[in-house]
């Protein structure tokens, strides 16, 4: 049973993925403005509801006190609000939320999450506890930190969030005698597609190019084509230097060199593998194996085709 604050901000994180793509570079953040009930376990009144839709525009907290009715002006200084992520404290392309929370008077903020953001980390909090607001931290604190992953990532680590990806028949190959076939089916490839248009790049090395000669695009969905990498010993992957161009998400395909070489140095954060539980193949190249220290988020079927999505339980990172 969900108590009054993780409700609300179940619902900050409903709001906050409608920004999934034209968020980023920043994170998908939501906000929920509730005039709470004066009877003990009544139900609150929403007064305004935003997400951040796109980078450059207005935040969430923003949004969200644009969309409370005139009428409803009065509520605020009684109201609470909730936001998935820390108000941003600093000047960026837009003025720092938690100056315009405070100048509305609300009596009450509860946060998901802290933003580890460097020009943030607790000062958005600090300000509005200064103010004298009641500030709550910490509810739904997993799931609004899983939300923004990449973001956190990316912030904390100085890299990408990795995806380690592959598709192996029900023996364990990722080809047939050594040379490519199809594993996947129509539905898992448009599957892969969508992913691809949500991350910022793919990798593969440079035997997979050679020999499977992949497009690495956006066919089968709708969406912008992931930035293409191709690897090998000559042209070392560089994740400083993905970082400094913002990419904040890099799927690796693979061949299997490649795929363990990131395995074996802790490069990832998430794995994906694609079984065909009804192909197998007599020879060829083995997958690669799963690290022991992962946690498996989900496993779905589509007809023979299993997907399993894993994470690394307590990260760590070879450049740290």
């Amino acid at each position: 049973m969900m108590t009054e604050d993780e409700r609300y901000m179940h619902r900050c994180l409903q709001l906050a993925r409608n920004g999934w793509l034209n968020a980023k570079p920043n994170p998908m953040v939501g906000a929920v403005i509730v005039l709470p009930s004066k009877q003990e376990g009544g139900e609150g009144r929403i007064l305004g509801e935003g997400y951040h839709v796109r980078c450059g525009q207005g935040h969430a907290e923003v949004n969200a006190f644009a969309s409370v009715r005139s009428e409803n002006e009065r509520f605020l200084r009684e109201a609470t609000i909730y936001v998935s992520l820390e108000p941003c404290s600093h000047y960026g392309k837009t003025p720092p939320c938690a100056d315009l929370i405070v100048s509305k008077g609300v009596r009450r903020v509860v946060v998901g999450c802290i933003d580890e953001f460097a020009e943030v980390q607790g000062r958005g909090i600090r300000k509005l506890r200064d103010a004298g607001i009641d500030v709550t931290v910490g509810v739904l604190e997993e799931e609004c930190k899983a939300l923004n992953r990449r973001f956190f990532t990316f912030h904390s680590l100085h890299r990408p969030y990795i995806i380690l990806k592959w598709a192996q028949t029900a023996n364990g190959l990722i080809d047939d005698h050594y040379q490519p076939t199809q594993i996947s089916s129509d539905f898992t490839k448009m599957l892969s597609h969508k992913l691809r248009a949500e991350e910022d790049a793919i990798l593969v090395g440079r035997i997979t190019d050679e020999r499977d000669r992949p497009q690495l695009n956006v066919r089968e969905w709708i969406g912008p084509d992931p930035k293409r990498l191709v690897i090998d010993h000559a042209y070392p992957l560089n994740l400083e230097s993905l970082h400094a161009h913002g990419i904040q998400s890099l799927i690796v395909e693979g061949g299997a060199k490649t795929l363990r070489s990131f395995i074996e140095q802790g490069l990832w954060d998430e794995i994906r593998v694609e079984t065909n539980l009804n192909k197998t193949a007599p020879d060829g190249t083995r997958a690669p194996q799963v690290p022991a220290n992962v946690k498996v988020l989900s496993v779905k079927q589509y007809g023979g085709h299993q997907l399993m999505v894993l994470e690394k339980v307590s990260p760590t990172d070879s450049l740290n």
